[in-house]
């Protein structure tokens, strides 16, 4: 008698992907579940039924990988799809990687698959994580949590693009037209979309859009961008990409008697928990880390059921004004 890994030889495929195909055919790409069906019947192959039984029996698991730095967002949303999901009833397998290589990934992968996970979740910093998990064949549904808004990924987010603009919104009611923007690595999928609400925003307005300084998430770049612009102050207000390297221009511009917001407004994203304490407190927009993950968690469950459901699905930020930004015209002159 034939066995299931004679099937998964025959077909080119893992047999965790054959028992998919017998099992759950609707979460099978069609392709291959053709390749595998003819196989099937190429060798005339019967599932046991106790393997059967066995092998459809519900892991209540699901898995969770994560690439890119260990930044505090990046731990937030970790932490936020493993409370969704244990409110959901699953246990969660996590695999934190530094980097999007595709054999990291397949590393990863082949452990959280023996583990028997019903569905993953990629929290994708940057393109590159999102490239190489589309290059491999999964046998089990997949959400990424990311902002890039593939149409080809079922993809969960916060708007960075709206989140961007709200923050360039408020600088702009307040009277400022120099709005310079310290951005985030532009590999980052984050990054990149705020820079473009950014610059989107900017453009509505007739306000000229400048060579952005590019940091590096931390406030260390945010420090090295605060003494280069102290040097020539040729803008009224920043946007930073990230609550942290809006630290590090408040301490430049300290440095450098450049005060905050009397003659220099200044916004953040994220709205870290320290946030409200900077020194002056941050004006930023927060990221509800909490709503993405239930989205996150709730397009995964409804993929496993076999539901059709419409991504990508973006959630909203909101912007939180405290005291580091202040009208232009109270501004001395």
């Amino acid at each position: 008698m034939a066995k299931i890994s004679d099937v998964a030889q025959l077909a080119g495929v893992s047999p965790q992907t054959v028992s998919r195909t017998i099992n759950y055919p609707d979460l099978v790409r069609p392709e291959t579940r053709a390749t595998v069906e003819a196989a099937i019947r190429q060798l005339n192959y019967h599932p046991n039924n106790a393997a059967r039984t066995l092998a459809t029996r519900r892991s209540k698991t699901i898995g969770l990988i994560s690439t890119g730095v260990a930044a505090h967002t990046i731990s937030k949303r970790m932490r936020a799809v493993d409370e969704a999901a244990r409110s959901a009833g699953y246990q969660v397998s996590i695999a934190n990687l530094d980097s999007a290589d595709r054999g990291q990934l397949l590393a990863a992968l082949d452990v959280l698959l023996r583990q028997q996970i019903e569905g993953l979740v990629l929290i994708a910093a940057d393109q590159d994580a999102l490239e190489a998990i589309h290059s491999i064949e999964l046998d089990v549904p997949l959400v990424t949590a990311e902002s890039s808004g593939r149409p080809d990924l079922h993809s969960v987010s916060i708007d960075q693009f709206l989140g961007a603009r709200l923050a360039v919104r408020h600088l702009v009611d307040l009277g400022h037209r120099e709005i310079l923007h310290l951005s985030g690595p532009l590999r980052h999928l984050d990054a990149v979309e705020r820079l473009r609400g950014w610059r989107a925003e900017l453009e509505t307005h007739g306000l000229a859009v400048r060579e952005p300084l590019i940091g590096d998430w931390r406030a260390d770049s945010g420090y090295t961008a605060g003494i280069q612009l102290a040097d020539s102050l040729d803008c009224t207000a920043v946007f930073a990409g990230s609550d942290e390297m809006a630290l590090g221009l408040l301490h430049a511009f300290r440095d450098r008697g450049i005060r905050v917001p009397e003659d220099l407004s200044v916004v953040g994203f994220d709205d870290l928990p320290g946030a409200a304490h900077f020194l002056p407190p941050l004006t930023t927009v927060r990221q509800d880390f909490d709503e993405l993950a239930r989205g996150v968690i709730a397009t995964l469950l409804a993929m496993m059921d076999g539901t059709e459901v419409a991504t990508p699905l973006h959630t909203e930020p909101e912007l939180v004004v405290r005291e580091s930004t202040r009208p232009l015209s109270l501004a001395p002159s």
